[in-house]
């Protein structure tokens, strides 16, 4: 690298402000606690818990049932939604408690991160810590933020009338916005880091980095599906599906219309979230191998990703064979986002500037 493209990277280093680095620990910070809130919501949807609160209350809905006659009032308003007759006709008190715990504890998450976004941003632009060019790229996670508490009533509400489980198609928007809001946290906190030297990365492999980010959201969405139809509990084996590796054409488009097969065909999403599994393990392989190139970080970061895919890869095989129990589906789920978390940082590390 020439000297003078080294003496344009130290001064644009020179250029952040120190004031940068809480910025940047808040945004990390704010970034775990959307990590930990899709495990929960992950253990809310294993668990049945996504519909024991059957209202939304934003203000009052922080403090949970304090007196027996507080409970007994919240268990029989669950007590009337389809849910409770169809999946849970034998649950006490004590039952409704633990499914209840789950719903309430996802609400909590919501509200504190609400808290932890809003607060330390008006210190922040108030004290003019935030860089000036920073500040209109923080709608990448206000904008979905603000949106993600009215897409998650809009999901409980599908599953009131006539449904014992929320829609599927509902759970996959209210997680892939979520995980909009993690991925931008994520790559404004990785891109206030100081750049050392600039790199000459092609265009082709910063477009296949977002490639790989793009099918990450994908598989993200599909993983969605599959857990609202419970398709994870039917094809126990791998990699064959019902004695082959594709099943019959028959079963795959049994419903009609032919695109209600894409999100209501438990055979069909199942298909559709292994292959794209495979599909991203290959993607992965061939970027650990082109990072390697560049030598540095650039090459230890592609190779971290794609051990990652590979342990989310076992952990969705394990999670399949074992039909899906408590443990192996919150550690598929947090793997989801650990991929999709280093698949951004290593897309930012392909910026220019980016170290």
């Amino acid at each position: 690298m020439s000297d003078l493209a080294l003496n344009a990277s130290a001064a644009q280093a020179e250029a952040k402000p120190r004031s940068a680095r809480p910025v940047a620990i808040w945004l990390w910070s704010l970034a775990a606690l959307v990590f930990l809130m899709v495990v929960v919501g992950g253990a809310t949807r294993l668990t049945e818990s996504g519909l024991s609160i059957t209202e939304w209350k934003p203000l009052t809905g922080v403090i949970p049932p304090l007196s027996q006659a507080d409970w007994a009032a919240e268990f029989d308003h669950y007590k009337q939604i389809p849910q409770y007759e169809s999946v849970f006709p034998n649950m006490d008190l004590a039952g409704f408690k633990f499914i209840f715990f789950w719903e309430w504890s996802h609400r909590i998450l919501a509200r504190m991160i609400g808290f932890v976004a809003i607060l330390p941003l008006a210190y922040f632009w108030i004290r003019k810590q935030i860089p000036a060019s920073f500040k209109p790229k923080l709608a990448l996670f206000l904008v979905p933020l603000a949106f993600e508490p009215l897409i998650g009533w809009w999901m409980v509400v599908s599953g009131l009338q006539n449904r014992t489980e929320v829609a599927q198609e509902r759970l996959a928007l209210h997680l892939l916005v979520a995980s909009m809001v993690f991925a931008a946290l994520v790559w404004l906190a990785s891109s206030l880091r100081q750049a050392t030297a600039d790199r000459v990365i092609s265009l082709g492999v910063r477009r296949f980095g977002s490639l790989i980010v793009f099918v990450v959201f994908v598989q993200i969405g599909l993983g969605a599906l599959v857990a609202g139809l419970r398709a994870g509990r039917v094809y126990n084996t791998w990699p064959l599906m019902d004695g082959s590796f594709l099943p019959s054409r028959e079963v795959l488009t049994s419903l009609t219309p032919f695109w209600r097969n894409l999100t209501d065909n438990v055979a069909l999403v199942q298909l559709d979230h292994r292959l794209v599994a495979y599909t991203l393990l290959a993607l992965a392989a061939i970027q650990a191998g082109v990072a390697a190139r560049y030598g540095g970080k650039i090459a230890l970061r592609g190779f971290i990703l794609l051990a990652l895919v590979v342990a989310q890869a076992a952990l969705g095989i394990a999670t399949l064979l074992l039909a899906v129990p408590l443990w192996a589906g919150l550690l598929h789920q947090a793997f989801a986002m650990l991929v999709l978390g280093k698949a951004v940082i290593y897309r930012q590390a392909l910026s220019p500037g980016a170290q």
